[in-house]
């Protein structure tokens, strides 16, 4: 039986959007916050994908593993504050997460306001 755009079942198609968008979110953050940056990198589509960080852009999942494991800091700790799910006009099937809230690193008093 092949399901309808919308008909995903178990509550629609954006509840489910909208749990698999958070689950992916949790796991991402607790791999970046337990210092397990290299594996983010399996995350990302090896070409499509696209990482923004501080006006620097960072195309693929190589690129931007190789990026997220330069960082100059060993461990911090996130704290998200709003988690926003689409579906993604791009790849069928495919969701568009955007994340909003702050970190704090490891040692510093501050919480720096940004994800």
């Amino acid at each position: 039986m092949q399901k309808e755009e919308g008909e995903m079942g178990g509550g629609g198609g954006e509840a489910q959007m909208e749990m698999v968008g958070k689950a992916f979110v949790k796991h991402y953050y607790g791999l970046f916050d337990a210092g397990s940056r290299p594996a983010l990198a399996g995350l990302y589509h090896p070409s499509t994908s696209i990482l923004s960080f501080e006006g620097r852009r960072f195309d693929g999942a190589d690129s931007i593993g190789r990026h997220l494991s330069k960082l100059p800091f060993e461990l911090c700790r996130h704290m998200v504050a709003t988690v926003d799910c689409q579906g993604s006009p791009f790849a069928a099937g495919g969701i568009l997460v955007f994340v909003t809230g702050s970190l704090q690193l490891v040692g510093e008093e501050h919480v720096q306001p940004q994800l």
